[in-house]
């Protein structure tokens, strides 16, 4: 499997971020990994986005050959693959959030995560620890 990170397009750090992020997908599968919790193949394929097996599993492999998230054998059963979010993974956590915001603001009409969206609002850095807590990650100093 070839692992290599294409070459960045420019040195802008927003046109580098959107080489790894810029498609309608990777972002939801982190979404899925950071929020949701997921952690299996299957468990991602149940999202109400409806991603293709194919592209999920092309997303997966270019979130690790990334570094943004960890491909390993279930210790709990072997024969399972688990996928768990790194150090850079989690760093994007803010800017989730933020989109978060701005969807619910402007794009969707229910109040399903007005709860989170009021608490980021009052305490991003108690939220986003939270998140990182329940992660297993300690919080970044």
């Amino acid at each position: 499997m070839n692992t290599q990170v294409q070459p960045h397009r420019s040195s802008c750090p927003v046109s580098c971020a959107l080489d790894i992020l810029g498609d309608k997908w990777t972002l939801l599968v982190l979404r899925d990994i950071l929020f949701k919790r997921k952690r299996y193949f299957r468990e991602f394929l149940t999202s109400p986005e409806k991603i293709a097996s194919n592209i999920l599993a092309d997303r997966l492999r270019k979130l690790e050959a990334a570094g943004m998230i960890l491909r390993r054998y279930d210790p709990s059963n072997g024969c399972k693959i688990a996928y768990s979010v790194t150090e850079k993974g989690i760093d994007l956590i803010p800017a989730i959030l933020e989109l978060l915001r701005w969807g619910a603001k402007h794009e969707v009409a229910d109040s399903k995560h007005d709860e989170l969206i009021e608490q980021f609002d009052r305490n991003p850095e108690q939220v986003i620890a939270e998140i990182r807590s329940s992660l297993g990650v300690g919080s970044v100093e």
